[in-house]
């Protein structure tokens, strides 16, 4: 009977464990284990909601983006993920327009560090209406950037049941990057003015969709101007971020949501994406829908994405540093 108990146990560990998968497939030779993993299905069900035609494209001061916000403060609040500020929305006008970030947050679990700030980040907006096609005008906005959002989310998810980061984290969504990075710009400079203690923050933009097999993971904007990119390939263990030269021929660095947060803070702050214009024909277009994402590849960079992000989070000093200019 004791042995029969050993091995229901053991069983019940085993069931329990999950394992970020290496680039073959295979468990351990370059994942690490961790005790929760996204799901293609919580990543659908996001995803199938945020470009969803009820949201009608997200346009910041839309009913679309509002329906859009509630859902994401209600998952927030169902994974105990506090909002920073008294509620979750970063409020700003823009003339008769009033557009909302959505931040939340998690305290780091160490004495000392817990008073420096990462920030991950994404924009949950899109451009509402695009260029009628088969009768279809809504720009669902999936992969720009619904997808960079839900795994924001995700990782929101993940640091609030393993409660393994040392350093605080905020998780921030923004209103009005459509209309020239309005929402992430507001955001940035609130958190100067209120001296928040920021080491590192890294935006996710556009990544439903692969790359070409021979290339890696993912790229990084303004890539020599830190070593970002190659700290989170050492804390992964493995090379998934990398240099793209268009990123650098069209100055992405500056046209996303990092740019602001580095404008104020003169820190790290990049974009993330596996978006290089080979592998997706819809930008700013109205078939830019769920059903275009290629799920298994999100799930695939999220789980592979959390050694790295818990290397950045919890590492004993602050080794991400500016380079040289």
């Amino acid at each position: 009977m004791k042995n029969f108990l050993s091995l229901v146990f053991l069983v019940f560990l085993v069931s329990c464990a999950v394992t970020v998968k290496g680039n073959d497939g295979k468990d351990g030779k370059d994942g690490v284990s961790a005790p929760i993993k996204t799901t293609v299905q919580s990543v659908k069900q996001s995803m199938e909601y945020l470009a969803s035609d009820e949201l009608e494209g997200r346009k910041t001061g839309s009913i679309g983006i509002e329906k859009a916000a509630v859902f994401i403060e209600n998952y927030f609040k169902k994974n105990s993920i506090k909002p920073y500020f008294k509620t979750y929305r970063d409020s700003f006008n823009l003339e008769d327009v009033v557009g909302y970030n959505i931040v939340g947050f998690i305290e780091g679990n160490d004495p000392k560090l817990k008073n420096e700030f990462v920030i991950l980040g994404a924009h949950y907006d899109h451009i509402g209406m695009g260029k009628e096609v088969n009768g279809d005008v809504i720009a669902n906005g999936a992969n720009d950037d619904a997808s960079g959002t839900v795994a924001v989310m995700e990782w929101a998810k993940y640091f609030a049941k393993t409660k393994t980061n040392k350093r605080s984290i905020l998780f921030t969504l923004y209103s009005a990057e459509e209309m020239g990075l309005k929402g992430s710009g507001h955001l940035a400079e609130r958190l100067k003015k209120e001296n928040l203690n920021l080491y590192t923050m890294i935006n996710f933009e556009m990544i439903g969709v692969p790359r070409a097999e021979e290339e890696i993971v993912a790229y990084m904007t303004g890539y020599e101007k830190s070593n970002l990119a190659k700290k989170l390939n050492e804390y992964r263990g493995k090379e998934i971020i990398g240099f793209f030269p268009k990123a650098k021929e069209f100055q992405l660095f500056f046209r996303s949501d990092n740019y602001p947060f580095y404008k104020a803070f003169k820190i790290p702050a990049h974009a993330i994406s596996t978006f290089d214009f080979t592998n997706f024909d819809y930008y700013h277009h109205v078939d830019d829908e769920a059903d275009k994402m290629d799920f298994n590849h999100m799930i695939d960079f999220i789980n592979k994405m959390i050694p790295a992000l818990e290397g950045m989070i919890n590492s004993a000093s602050q080794e991400i540093k500016m380079n040289d200019e």
